[in-house]
């Protein structure tokens, strides 16, 4: 049987193999499978736009639509979704309205700054940390707005992380409270609110290229979970993906990699308009790769942001008591 405790994944790692509903996971060395019922909670999910106060820029929200979701009974917390370099707000429409049917506000904001790759061109669309603080104090204003959708049933105390790329990049620097104006990850000082409890992010790494070094991540306990296509080719798993993982300090956290998707996996297309093309042709279908990715994200940010007991049971030990072994093969790290 395979045994995760209950409480951090250490430096072990989990991979998975998608095959409709049933899931291969890896985890020192050995392979299993699973047939586990992961619905979301909620049917389904809407969306509007709106502009961040505080610096101006467009984001679009996405929320649970239960029948009755102003009945004063849901306290939704807040999934802040990081772009990644180049890549349209427009573009995580699917996986964030699957991140939102888990119980969760999922805000997409697009932010113009200098971009990592030529700083002197014209600002682009890239994250910085600025945008939790101008974030959260729109949440504010949203959650007692009455005209707003979401008025009255956001959980602005609570704040989880979502990040593509070198959005989560920005990511995992916020959660080791650094402001890394070097990597133009940040451009003015930066100070982790208490309220973040958790990030989950797709493709991304903490690397300093010039220095060829990877950064240490004081996560001081904030749950990370990193998940990976494994024919990524912009953010490779078996390097990057790893030894960003080994600088996580503390647990909770988990190294997930999704047979089948390149880099772009978790957008709406494969390579979308504007942003630097990942060379590797996915061999998953492009929803089912969303699907898997998003329920994982959504699942680690439930278990580590609010307890919920079906979500700690399934990311925390429900693999270990369902588990058959399999003859997939299995990646190895």
């Amino acid at each position: 049987m395979m045994n995760i405790s209950a409480h951090f994944f250490s430096t072990k790692t989990i991979a998975i193999i998608y095959a409709i509903a049933t899931l291969a996971v890896t985890l020192g060395g050995k392979a299993y499978a699973a047939t586990i019922d992961y619905s979301p909670q909620f049917k389904e999910a809407e969306s509007y736009s709106t502009t961040i106060s505080a610096n101006n820029h467009l984001a679009d929200i996405y929320y649970p639509k239960p029948s009755e979701l102003n009945s004063g009974n849901y306290s939704f917390p807040i999934a802040l979704l990081w772009q990644g370099a180049f890549v349209d707000k427009s573009f995580y429409s699917d996986y964030a309205s699957l991140v939102a049917r888990y119980g969760f506000v999922v805000v997409v904001p697009n932010h113009l700054g200098p971009s990592p790759i030529n700083p002197t061109s014209p600002p682009n669309l890239v994250s910085q940390t600025s945008q939790i603080g101008a974030v959260l104090s729109q949440m504010a204003i949203e959650n007692t707005n009455r005209t707003s959708p979401i008025a009255s049933v956001v959980d602005t105390q609570r704040l989880g992380l979502l990040g593509h790329s070198f959005g989560g990049a920005v990511g995992l620097s916020a959660i080791a409270n650094k402001c890394l104006t070097e990597l133009f990850l940040c451009r003015e000082p930066f100070t982790r609110p208490k309220k973040l409890l958790a990030g989950a992010f797709f493709g991304s790494n903490l690397r300093n290229p010039i220095a060829n070094e990877f950064v240490p991540i004081a996560n001081d306990g904030i749950a990370v979970a990193l998940i990976q296509g494994d024919i990524d080719g912009v953010a490779l798993p078996a390097d990057r993906a790893q030894s960003t993982f080994d600088q996580i300090q503390t647990p909770p956290k988990a190294l997930v990699t999704v047979r089948g998707a390149n880099h772009f996996g978790i957008t709406d297309v494969n390579n979308p308009p504007g942003a630097n093309p990942d060379r590797n042709t996915p061999t998953v279908d492009q929803v089912v790769g969303i699907e898997t990715i998003a329920r994982w994200s959504a699942l680690f940010l439930r278990a580590n942001m609010v307890e919920d007991p079906a979500a700690y049971d399934y990311i925390y030990s429900q693999g270990d008591t369902q588990i058959q072994m399999s003859s997939s093969p299995a990646l190895q790290f």
